[in-house]
């Protein structure tokens, strides 16, 4: 069971760094439930305060990365239209087979949505634009520094209690 328990936690922890780029999975929620797996192991000393600080952490995180781009559009200018383009191009860059999709993709659909649904001028438009990628960088650093920070925690506990897993 304590294989399985690692394996599991493990698993969590990668799928929480690729869910902190794709806009589809809750990053570093799902890294948080690797911690926990790994604190189910038999024989492996909770830390309460290790768990309960981590998990505020990822909740938090959470909540700013859907509060993060669209602060970043208001910044800049933009609307929530902005904001909305923002995500909308985010999965189409990730979906449609263009190099660095997930880069261009929020850009192109801030912009697109400013000029769109906004009636933006194209100078406003790309200020919003530039301020929702700003925001949509930012909220993706965060997510991926603290689902990786997740994965070094999960290692190091994985190895300081090697003998009581094996």
């Amino acid at each position: 069971m304590e294989v399985i328990l690692l394996i599991l936690g493990l698993l969590c922890c990668i799928v929480g760094i690729i869910g902190s780029v794709l806009p589809v999975l809750p990053g570093p929620p799902i890294s948080w439930l690797g911690l926990l797996f790994i604190y189910l192991i038999e024989g492996i000393a909770i830390n309460y305060w290790l768990l309960g600080i981590t998990l505020v952490v990822a909740i938090a995180i959470f909540i700013l990365d859907y509060t993060i781009p669209a602060m970043g559009t208001k910044r800049f200018g933009g609307s929530k239209y902005g904001a909305w383009g923002t995500t909308i191009g985010l999965i189409v860059g990730l979906i449609a087979p263009i190099p660095l999709g997930f880069i261009i993709g929020p850009f192109v659909g801030a912009f697109v949505g400013e000029v769109l649904f906004n009636r933006s001028s194209s100078k406003n438009a790309l200020r919003a634009a530039v301020g929702s990628f700003l925001g949509f960088l930012a909220s993706t650093f965060m997510k991926v520094f603290v689902a990786f920070g997740y994965l070094v925690i999960f290692i190091y506990i994985a190895y300081t209690n090697w003998s009581v897993i094996f």
